[in-house]
């Protein structure tokens, strides 16, 4: 099978999938990591496109937030299709570990698996945290988890264990400090790192309002 039938076949796979997804993780959210991770490639040549969009097309086939936390379903998901449409074993695995290894999951996470195509998934799946639609997503998730907006009484957790970041329940502007802006210093790519600038800039400015309207500064 071409490599182009087997990307389409997928893309149908994933929207059938996610269509009843949260906001933030439905297909539109595989759609700009796909399309990210395509502009970063151009300038990573020695990455398989195969690899790489494969990998963002499935790489939140099932969030383990969704799942009880339970990490095991996606790679699972998207092992049993891979398989349905007969591709390489040595992709399937590929894509499996970009699966297992690209979030985020804390500060104090060790990433046991490191390839440039999972480089490129993870600088992709980093930018739609941040920017315009990263504030967008993340109160949306804040709001699907009914989470306070703001509490001044509830300072952000800063280096937390795994299981702390997994379990926490903050209010949704702790986040930026808790992960989004951590996010443009974690870039693993050149053409990542400049995107991640101007998106990370544009965060600074929200919550410069934020905290101005916060205040009633005029």
């Amino acid at each position: 099978m071409k490599n182009t039938d087997v990307i389409e076949q997928t893309i149908a796979f994933v929207k059938e999938t996610l269509k009843d997804a949260e906001g933030g993780h439905d297909w539109f959210h595989i759609q700009r990591v796909f399309k990210n991770s395509l502009l970063i490639a151009k300038d990573e040549t020695k990455a398989d496109p195969l690899v790489v969009g494969l990998g963002a097309l499935l790489h939140d086939i099932a969030d383990a937030k969704f799942y009880n936390g339970d990490e095991t379903v996606g790679p699972k998901i998207a092992s049993t299709f891979l398989k349905s449409i007969n591709v390489e074993e040595a992709i399937i695995e590929h894509v499996i570990n970009i699966i297992e290894n690209i979030s985020f999951k804390g500060g104090n996470f060790e990433q046991k698996f490191n390839s440039l195509e999972l480089d490129i998934v993870q600088d992709a799946d980093r930018l739609d945290a941040i920017g315009a639609i990263g504030i967008a997503r993340c109160f949306n998730y804040g709001g699907f988890k009914n989470r306070k907006l703001y509490d001044p009484a509830i300072p952000p957790k800063l280096n937390m264990t795994r299981e702390e970041y997994k379990k926490n329940d903050a209010p949704t502007i702790n986040h930026f400090y808790e992960k989004l802006l951590l996010l443009k210093d974690k870039m693993n790519t050149k053409s990542g790192k400049k995107l991640a600038q101007k998106r990370h800039d544009y965060m600074e400015t929200f919550l410069k309002q934020f905290y101005d309207e916060v205040n009633g500064v005029v």
